[in-house]
């Protein structure tokens, strides 16, 4: 993958990696929110765009992407752009991985997801996710001015997204030593430049180490296996149809407290990357006093859907830390949606069938 880190990129660097791809036709695709910056890059590619498609959803839903699929090979596209966040990137990401077209991606947001082969599609109430070589992204176009109209908000959720990337490559049944530091550096960048943002968000450095941060923190998850956190957001939002990088922002946390125990190499590298010793805590006050949602109540989540929710991540087999049990997760789940201080808990003994 070639990676493009420069202000003004996303106009003047999307067509030069469009040409050193030999692509001529390529559709646009980006959320409707976002079709105002995705035109700029469409009108940047001139003739070589082949369209501009703004109907993508969040969590990529099955007739959403089937859409897309179908408007992209009546275009004629020999390739496509993702013009925006993870709605858009991973539309175009399903439009990849069935036509067979190569992906540029545009990131606005700081969700990391244009470094990692991972696809996700929701269909009839569950999302499903994979992982496909073909998904990722040929070019990788980062520009900090495109992340300057990203509201506080949504720039804090967006990047916690990112921390919860690394968080996780740190503890994978497959990380190396060299995915440990780039998702060690990518939380130090990231949880640094997140209070920049917050407190003057037109500072163009802050926002390119964001995006720093998020290219190192969606690379780690690329190179590793997810476990609970991913395979829990995945349900809530599939399933419950709970924002995507709020839900990350809240779950992230009470995950890290209960996977703790098991994970102490992991935690020990959070901690020197935020400067604490209880890094769960320091993740949730972070995010909290940066104006993020605290809660899973504050999302709507309901209190009777905690155990269909811990039910669901607890019938996936995936690797964790911690045996994931239904009574464990509903523990997270349960301490989620109240919004208390996360507590790292002992780990179980065998004698416990129930933890």
């Amino acid at each position: 993958m070639r990676v493009v880190l420069r202000p003004g990129a996303s106009v003047t660097a999307t067509p030069d990696e469009a040409e050193r791809l030999g692509l001529r036709r390529l559709l646009v695709v980006s959320g409707p929110r976002g079709a105002r910056t995705a035109l700029a890059v469409a009108d940047a590619l001139g003739d070589a765009c082949a369209g501009l498609h703004a109907e993508a959803r969040m969590h990529v839903p099955a007739e959403v992407a089937d859409r897309a699929v179908e408007v992209a090979r009546a275009a004629g596209a020999d390739g496509c752009v993702a013009v925006g966040g993870g709605s858009a990137i991973g539309l175009g990401k399903v439009i990849a991985l069935r036509t067979g077209l190569p992906l540029v991606a545009v990131p606005s947001t700081y969700s990391g997801s244009e470094m990692t082969p991972v696809w996700g599609l929701t269909e009839h109430g569950a999302k499903r996710t994979g992982r496909d070589p073909s998904v990722l992204p040929r070019s990788v176009v980062y520009d900090p001015e495109l992340t300057l109209s990203l509201p506080v908000a949504l720039s804090v959720t967006s990047g916690i997204n990112a921390v919860a990337h690394a968080a996780e490559a740190l503890y994978a049944p497959d990380a190396s030593p060299l995915v440990s530091l780039m998702a060690e550096e990518g939380v130090r960048a990231m949880t640094g430049a997140l209070p920049r943002v917050a407190a003057d968000p037109a500072d163009l450095d802050a926002r390119g180490r964001a995006l720093y941060g998020a290219w190192l923190c969606g690379a780690a998850l690329g190179a590793t296996t997810m476990g609970l956190h991913h395979k829990l957001c995945h349900v809530l939002g599939g399933t419950f149809g709970l924002p995507h990088a709020e839900t990350h922002t809240v779950v992230l946390p009470y995950v890290l407290a209960h996977n703790a125990p098991a994970a102490p190499e992991a935690m020990t590298a959070l901690g020197r990357a935020l400067d604490t010793d209880d890094a769960p805590h320091a993740l949730q006050q972070l995010s909290g006093r940066l104006g993020a949602p605290r809660s899973l109540a504050e999302l709507g989540l309901k209190e009777a859907d905690l155990a269909v929710a811990a039910r669901a991540a607890a019938g996936q087999a995936y690797p964790n830390p911690r045996p994931v049990t239904v009574a464990g997760v509903l523990d997270v789940l349960t301490a989620a949606y109240q919004g208390d201080r996360p507590q790292t808990k002992p780990r179980p003994t065998r004698t416990d069938p129930n933890r």
